[in-house]
Order: C-alpha cells, then sequence, then structure tokens
C-alpha cells in the first residue's frame, strides 16, 4: 500500500548524508499529532511522518494485521529509496517499528519505542469505534454535535478530541478519515502481539511515560530479549500520549540518543 506521508523540512532531501528518521503514529493517530514534534526534530535530519493504512489520508483496506503495516513500511522505503533508517513508534505504531526491527533489522541504524510493550493487552479500544459508527453522520449538524453524542460513551474530553480530529467535512458531507469497520473489526490483533522467536542487534531506545499503564518495569525483561542493545527512559509527568504532554522531553531523549 501506498502510504501518505510528510517530509520535514518541507521538500528535504531523504538520501542526504544523515539518516532519516521514520515517525509511525499509533491506534487513532496521524501525521497532524505529530507536525510539531517532527519539525523539531527536522532540524537535525529529515524526518518522515506516515499515517498509518486506514488512518489519515492513506487508503483504506480490507485488512489491519501487523504483517500489513510491516509490510507498508518496507514499500514505502523501497520507493523513497531508502536504505537504511532510524526508525519512532508511538503505542501500536511502536509494535510496528518493533516487527520491523525484527524483521528487517538491515534496514534500520536504531529504533526508539515510545510506550508500548511487545504484549497482548487486556483492555480494548473497542467501544471507541462503536461509539464513533453509532454517529449518524448524514444527520450531524457539527463537530460540536459529534462531540455531545459521544460524551456517555467518551466522558473523556482529551480523548473524545482526539478522536474527533478524524472527523472531515462539512454538515450533510462528514466522514470518518478511520477506517472505523476494519479497525473494530481488527481490534484483538491490534491490542496484541506476534508470538516471534527473534531478536534485533539494532541500537534501541525504549521510553516510557512514568504515568501510564502501557510500559512498566514488568515489561522491561521482554523487551531485552528482543532488543538486547536497548536502553530504557522515563519521562516524568507524562502519561500515553508522552510525546504530546511532555514534547521537549520526549525530543530531548530522541536527539541525544540519535545523535550518538
Amino acid at each position: 500500500m501506498k502510504l501518505n506521508y510528510q517530509l520535514f523540512p518541507d521538500g528535504a532531501d531523504v538520501n542526504n548524508h544523515v539518516t532519516p528518521l521514520l515517525i509511525v503514529p499509533g491506534l487513532f493517530g496521524s501525521i497532524s499529532n505529530w507536525r510539531s514534534v517532527a519539525k523539531q526534530l527536522s532540524n537535525t535530519r529529515t524526518v518522515i511522518v506516515v499515517d498509518q493504512r486506514n488512518h489519515g489520508r492513506s487508503p483504506h483496506a480490507e485488512s489491519h494485521s501487523y504483517d500489513d503495516m510491516v509490510s507498508d513500511l518496507v514499500e514505502l522505503c523501497r520507493d523513497l529509496q531508502l536504505a537504511s533508517i532510524d526508525v519512532a513508534g508511538h503505542s501500536m505504531g511502536g509494535k510496528v517499528a518493533m516487527l520491523l526491527a525484527l524483521h528487517h533489522p538491515d534496514l534500520l541504524r536504531s529504533l526508539v519505542i515510545l510506550d508500548i510493550a511487545p504484549v497482548a493487552y487486556s483492555h480494548s479500544h473497542a467501544p471507541f469505534l462503536k461509539a464513533l459508527q453509532d454517529i449518524d453522520l448524514s444527520t450531524l449538524e457539527s463537530r460540536g454535535s459529534a462531540d455531545r453524542a459521544l460524551r456517555d460513551a467518551i466522558p473523556d474530553t482529551s480523548t473524545r478530541l482526539f478522536l474527533l480530529q478524524s472527523l472531515t467535512g462539512s454538515p450533510g458531507n462528514y466522514k470518518w478519515r478511520l477506517n472505523l469497520k476494519v479497525l473494530h473489526d481488527y481490534m484483538d490483533e491490534i491490542i496484541g502481539f506476534p508470538d516471534i522467536d527473534a531478536h534485533s542487534e539494532v541500537d534501541t531506545l525504549i521510553i516510557a511515560g512514568a504515568d501510564s499503564t502501557y510500559l512498566r518495569s514488568g515489561h522491561h525483561a521482554r523487551l531485552s530479549e528482543l532488543f538486547p542493545r536497548s536502553k530504557f527512559a522515563t519521562v516524568a509527568s507524562a502519561g500515553h500520549w508522552l510525546h504530546a504532554e511532555q514534547p521537549e522531553a520526549v525530543i530531548k531523549l530522541m536527539e541525544n540518543f540519535l545523535q550518538k
């Protein structure tokens, strides 16, 4: 699949002397969520941010497996003629980045994993997707009315506003950039992680949000098995969306790691 992507800075040369950084957003995320971070990181290197399949401006597909998402990134690297890249992935994008490093280690110079572990999680975002699907877009009057319709199912305001970033259009012509049905159908696979017997010698930085439950010290052993050349860092006063809550701290950690 040909993914939508954006280069930072605009029109940058992806094949200059500095290894480019590829950023892979998580579930429900898109290029727009990473734009400010990418702009700052692009002061020292070319940064490529993608919309994953069934997200943002990338095409919709009938499947959403991790094999699919890894293949999409390999295809992008081939199209851009990238022989070596640094990869950073958050949440679901972090799992994709891990599998890319495990299956295609020669493609990566280094790896940054943001607040996710290579494990199956018990919680599911299926109720969020069901709530979005239940909105009748044909009668939707405004984004505000969509927000009100979601309050009972998604009481957290920041979560609602984040999800509503994927609502585009105007009254009578609203649509979701998210492929709601396919993401719902593949939720068990998305929250899981393949049973893999492999490891990667790629230099790896693993960053956790101190207030997040997604990546805890109990996950370190498995991460170290898969990525023996890994280092761990924690960002204070940050949850799962650490790059939005503490962007300067995340950028500093990433820059120091990538420059070494």
